[in-house]
């Protein structure tokens, strides 16, 4: 293997789930301003938006989400079909 092509600045970060709290604590080289103390400790904090423990796939809850009557508008139009 090839020296020193690694970046040589992996530390634990902290990455946090926006849309349930939920945190977990890995090893990364990602950049952070922010940071956290958990169980004592002070560590770099990234936050996510959606991470593996809120998203669809992955916790099989979907959410129905009827912007702008999208589905008023599809029953209004397509609904009645079989009505007559």
């Amino acid at each position: 293997m090839k020296a020193d092509i690694h970046p040589s600045n992996y530390r634990e970060v902290v990455f946090k789930d926006m849309s349930n709290d939920e945190i977990f604590i890995t090893r990364s080289t990602v950049a952070s301003k922010e940071t956290i103390e958990v169980d004592g400790v002070t560590y770099p904090l990234v936050k996510l938006e959606i991470t593996s423990s809120s998203h669809p796939f992955f916790t099989g809850k979907q959410k129905l989400v009827d912007t702008a009557g999208r589905v008023d508008k599809f029953m209004s139009r397509y609904g009645n079909r079989k009505k007559k």
